[in-house]
């Protein structure tokens, strides 16, 4: 991995990265955060009794739709043509909060680190925004890059993250 920072010119200003050299390539980004609030909001999450609707659906709807527009919230992205968009949810009474995961395909010359992430902040900002007249309390955590594949870096998993929403426990998923 380079230390270079690839979105700033010679002179220090901001720049959009020339891809056009690069190979197209299949990569696939999956990004995962959490949503905390009160007991009693995840159980009407859970139960579809918040006035608002079917919290989660919407959320789902809300990550995807913010994938496919993520070169509109972030100055520098490109514009990516995706594959396909995947939005899990987890509810965890424990811990009080819902996990958010979202993997981003692409057939492309960079990468989906940043539509994955974009994905559950969407999601995120969404359960909010349908729960925040029962519970203001609410905050969106830890939203970060759990494994990516492709390009010219290759794979990488950040470590200690447990296996995807569904998939079934042991070594990493590639």
């Amino acid at each position: 991995m380079s230390d270079e920072l690839t979105h700033i010119d010679a002179s220090g200003r901001a720049k959009m990265v020339d891809v056009g050299a690069k190979p197209t390539t299949h990569r696939v980004c999956t990004a995962r955060g959490e949503v905390r609030m009160a007991p009693g909001t995840l159980a009407q999450i859970v139960e579809g009794t918040l006035p608002k609707g079917d919290v989660l659906a919407t959320a789902r709807l809300a990550a995807i739709q913010a994938a496919k527009r993520t070169d509109e919230w972030i100055p520098l992205c490109h514009s990516l043509p995706l594959d396909a968009v995947e939005v899990e949810f987890q509810p965890d009474p424990e811990r009080s909060c819902v996990v958010i995961e979202a993997t981003a395909r692409v057939h492309a010359r960079t990468g989906v680190e940043m539509e994955a992430l974009v994905a559950v902040t969407a999601a995120g900002l969404t359960i909010y925004d349908m729960c925040k007249a029962v519970d203001r309390g609410i905050s969106l955590e830890a939203v970060r890059l759990v494994r990516k594949s492709g390009g010219k870096s290759g794979e990488w998993e950040r470590p200690g993250e447990p296996p995807g929403i569904g998939a079934a426990p042991g070594p990493s998923r590639s």
